[in-house]
């Protein structure tokens, strides 16, 4: 019986917001309630979660269990916030340390199985965790290369619950896989080497972040086809 409390981020289009994902373990009929404006993917939360801990070994607590989403007015969709409800509900009814994960934010969906699977648009949502002033992440580990196209915040992965678990005791460690570095004669194409055109820029990382379509329109000559794109 008790309270814990894990951070994700929730994302609306491509801008994203720190969550709190809060559990509560109350004497009762063994159930699990979850609140906050979830929508059908979260409320489907409740077996995949159930299911993941029992398969890495964890203890599921036989009581009431309330999770809530906070802030409680914002819409919260996807399945990103599995991996932080099941650390949430662990915390709270199982007595799982948590204080490693006091300045960190955690993504993932949970596979029946207990693997860690990749989310869409873990890019805005860790650098909506940056800019919130939050220290690390701990993201699917195959998104930690998008992941960490975000400066001044450390971002770990895991590829399972059990994985978190063991780090949250002592026991194990996330993986912090090397990134892969170009050899030095290839050239690598960014949009900071750009020259101008701000806009069209912004648009292009906003449609990138959000795996949108992108159509350019204008009269000969205004850039379409060559932007200004000259490696510095």
């Amino acid at each position: 019986m008790g309270y814990a409390k894990v951070r994700s981020v929730a994302l609306h289009g491509v801008a994203g917001e720190v969550i709190v994902v809060e559990a509560d373990v109350t004497p009762g009929l063994p159930s699990l309630v979850v609140s906050g404006l979830p929508d059908a993917a979260l409320s489907e939360a409740r077996d995949r979660v159930r299911a993941a801990v029992h398969n890495s070994g964890a203890y599921w607590p036989q009581q009431r269990i309330t999770v809530n989403l906070l802030p409680a007015h914002v819409r919260k969709h996807g399945s990103g916030f599995d991996a932080a409800m099941a650390l949430a509900v662990l915390a709270a009814g199982a007595d799982l340390p948590i204080a490693r994960l006091a300045d960190t934010v955690v993504l993932g969906e949970l596979g029946l199985d207990g693997t860690v699977r990749p989310v869409r648009g873990v890019l805005p949502a860790v650098l909506a965790a940056s800019r919130a002033g939050v220290g690390s992440a701990v993201v699917p580990l195959a998104n930690v290369a998008e992941a960490r196209l975000v400066p001044d915040i450390e971002v770990l992965a895991t590829d399972s619950l059990g994985r978190i678990i063991g780090y949250l005791y002592g026991a194990e460690s996330l993986l912090d896989p090397v990134a892969e570095t170009p050899p030095p004669d290839t050239a690598v194409l960014d949009l900071a080497d750009v020259l101008g055109q701000e806009r069209g820029r912004r648009v292009i990382e906003l449609a990138a972040a959000g795996r949108h379509h992108v159509a350019m329109f204008g009269p000969p000559g205004a850039g379409k086809t060559n932007p200004g794109f000259y490696p510095l």
